[in-house]
């Protein structure tokens, strides 16, 4: 095989040097050269596109108006554009089976879907003025963190949320104030000076509170449902022994006073907390192991926030490695760990191709009945770590150092059955004019797994994933000339994940 001046590959065929055949170049010298790069690559087209039309799509349960209020589905099984946020950047968005809510670019709250409202299922702003920039959804009820600080809890049902108490609001100006226009209520954690809340997660019943501190709060999250598997992590705290105050009363885990958390993360029943030194603490539910400690059918709940043991995830002790993020839903969890093989320290000279190369790995635990865990097994109860082989030990070639470099991921979205990745793939989104043909703008690759019972996964197909795996773009976003190559990727840092409650979605993000 050859290449002619003009770029045109020959091949040989047979043994006769006469017998060749000619593959036509796939560019045109007539178009122009951003439009030759889209002919090239399915993902520069995707990416432009994406680009230059911010929004949401959505696919999966559309039972209650949530995917498509326009539309009378029972569900949607490819990506489509919601037609509300056409245009928009979103801060957040949370999504449910019956309801959906997102944080305008302003910091709006808009609510849609028929468990907002049994009659107008179109998405309205609810909670306003407020400079939202992050939502979590229970069992019943929206918890919004603002940019101050501030935590509300208010109820996803329009109903309540207009039959409800309605809070005082005062204004820039001495003396004045109103009532609101909905019913909410401010979640109150005792700060110190200079201290605010700067992350908050939740499940069915409770939600997390994180400060810039390092301090984390608990607290009731569901209108009818009171914590009562350990989730709040305050031991021997239920319904009967709650404090006299608020039902939503803020309680700070002070058994783990002497550690700096730096991420949290919640499933339905279970809460997971992550500290400056790569500890995991964990408390909730373990039925299904999500905790990652020993399974005991006799006392399934832990109540007090217990470190997760570890050791056992690399049976060499040449490993040096430390848990970097977590993240958690449903009945599942996931570490991410960074770890180093090091030279034999018993002298041998004996060498590998792994030692002093950082590989990032992903570990699950909890319920994989519905291949949720991703390590492609159908595992009822998985209650230490298996590592997912598919998002682990990635790597790629760094043009500009010559090396190997580890691929991360950069987003973990865990619904209640099914979960996405989106990996840090060295991507080039930029998609101005380019010097050459060949320089392609790539988005990072997303991977999808779990369960598809309302082909949440958008494989168009319903049978579960146990295996993460790529899926194809948005229907308006590739050609059939392309559709075998392409696959969904997202734009590094303009758009994220949400994986809800049979109901995905991607969106853009104000940044």
């Amino acid at each position: 095989m050859w290449t002619s001046e003009n770029g045109t590959t020959v091949r040989q065929t047979s043994e006769r040097l006469d017998s060749v055949s000619i593959e036509r170049p796939k560019t045109t010298p007539t178009l122009s050269d951003e439009r030759n790069r889209e002919i090239l690559s399915a993902q520069h087209a995707q990416i432009k596109k994406m680009s230059s039309s911010p929004g949401v799509y959505i696919w999966g349960s559309n039972s209650h108006r949530v995917v498509d209020p326009d539309s009378s589905e029972t569900i949607i099984k490819q990506p489509r554009r919601l037609r509300y946020f056409e245009g928009q950047l979103l801060r957040d968005i949370k999504l449910q089976q019956t309801s959906g809510a997102a944080v305008t670019a302003n910091g709006d709250l808009v609510q849609w879907g028929k468990g907002y409202s049994d009659t107008d299922f179109q998405p309205v702003p609810t909670l306003t003025g407020k400079k939202l920039v992050s939502i979590r959804m229970s069992r019943d009820r929206i918890i919004a963190l603002s940019s101050s600080g501030n935590v509300y809890s208010l109820p996803i049902s329009k109903a309540d949320q207009q039959s409800g108490p309605k809070p005082s609001e005062s204004y820039w100006f001495p003396g004045w104030s109103s009532k609101s226009q909905i019913s909410y209520r401010q979640l109150n954690p005792r700060l110190g000076l200079g201290e605010k809340v700067t992350s908050i997660s939740s499940g069915l019943e409770h939600v997390l509170l994180l400060t810039n501190s390092g301090r984390v709060f608990s607290a009731a999250a569901a209108t009818e449902s009171y914590p009562s598997r350990g989730q709040l992590g305050i031991p021997g705290l239920t319904w009967a022994t709650r404090p006299k105050g608020p039902v939503d009363l803020c309680h700070e885990l002070s058994s783990i006073k002497g550690s700096k958390i730096i991420q949290i993360a919640s499933g339905d029943f279970h809460s997971l907390l992550l500290d400056k030194d790569g500890h995991v603490f964990v408390f909730g539910d373990n039925s299904f192991g999500q905790l990652g400690l020993q399974y005991d059918p006799t006392s399934p709940v832990i109540d007090t926030p217990t470190v997760m043991p570890t050791k056992g995830m690399y049976s060499s002790k040449n490993w040096s490695a430390r848990i970097s993020s977590i993240a958690a839903g449903g009945l599942t969890s996931f570490l991410t760990v960074d770890a180093v093989q090091k030279a034999p320290s018993n002298g041998s000279s004996t060498l590998t191709t792994k030692q002093g190369t950082l590989s990032i790995d992903t570990w699950a635990f909890g319920r994989g009945i519905h291949g949720a865990l991703g390590t492609g097994k159908w595992t009822h109860i998985q209650d230490s770590p298996y590592k997912v082989k598919t998002l682990s030990d990635l790597h790629e070639f760094d043009e500009k150092t010559k090396m190997l470099q580890p691929i991360r991921p950069v987003q973990m979205a865990i619904g209640a059955t099914h979960a996405a990745a989106v990996l840090g793939n060295n991507a080039h989104p930029n998609t101005a004019k380019k010097s050459s043909i060949a320089d392609i703008a790539w988005g990072q690759d997303t991977l999808w797994w779990g369960g598809n019972e309302s082909l949440q996964l958008g494989t168009g197909k319903r049978s579960n994933l146990p295996t993460p795996a790529h899926i194809l773009p948005p229907p308006d976003l590739v050609t059939a000339t392309s559709l075998d190559e392409a696959r969904f990727q997202i734009i590094p840092g303009k758009q994220r994940i949400e994986c809800g409650r049979q109901v995905t979605a991607v969106f853009s993000v104000k940044v």
